[in-house]
């Protein structure tokens, strides 16, 4: 048997931190008051990755955000405009909520929505955005939601949040409970 090598970890590439945390979400109710808690931790500059399947509860957890930062006009799917963006009706920074299902490439196709100037001063929130946004951020939340499937009623949801970079170092995100 060969001993590890001792300066593997030296030669590795940089290694990008990542933070988890996974909760249960019993019910739509709570998904918009997880939304709406984790708005408090959002700032100008962040990016929020959300991934799930039809019907997982992406744009319920938005609106939650939405609430929470405080932004004009109903959040909605943005799915056949591909984003919307809803100012702030305080201080706090505008959300731009962007849907990429539609979208098949990377943040090519995505390079008319300027979500790079955007981000300084915004919360962009982006479902779908696996393989396609990463490039905007080396910090960002990713947030995954998984459901039941097949024909079910089930309105229970496992939330896992992966807080990717130094912004989310601090662990912040286990104060949203578990």
């Amino acid at each position: 048997m060969e001993a590890p090598h001792s300066g593997a970890a030296a030669n590795a590439p940089d290694v990008i931190p990542v933070h988890s945390h996974t909760l249960t979400v019993n019910s739509p109710a709570e998904m918009g008051e997880l939304g709406h808690s984790l708005a408090k931790l959002l700032r100008p500059g962040d990016l929020v990755m959300l991934t799930g399947e039809l019907g997982a509860g992406k744009t319920t957890l938005t609106r939650g955000l939405g609430a929470g930062l405080g932004v004009r006009g109903a959040v909605t799917s943005p799915t056949f405009v591909i984003a919307r963006v809803h100012p702030s009706l305080g201080d706090g920074p505008p959300l731009v909520h962007v849907d990429a299902y539609r979208l098949g490439g990377g943040l090519d196709e995505m390079e008319d929505l300027d979500l790079d100037v955007s981000l300084p001063e915004s919360v962009i929130v982006v479902e779908w955005g696996d393989g396609k946004v990463e490039e905007l951020s080396a910090d960002r939340l990713h947030v995954v939601i998984d459901r039941a499937t097949g024909d079910t009623d089930d309105d229970v949801r496992t939330v896992r949040l992966d807080g990717i970079g130094q912004r989310w170092a601090g662990g912040e995100l286990a104060a949203l409970g578990t």
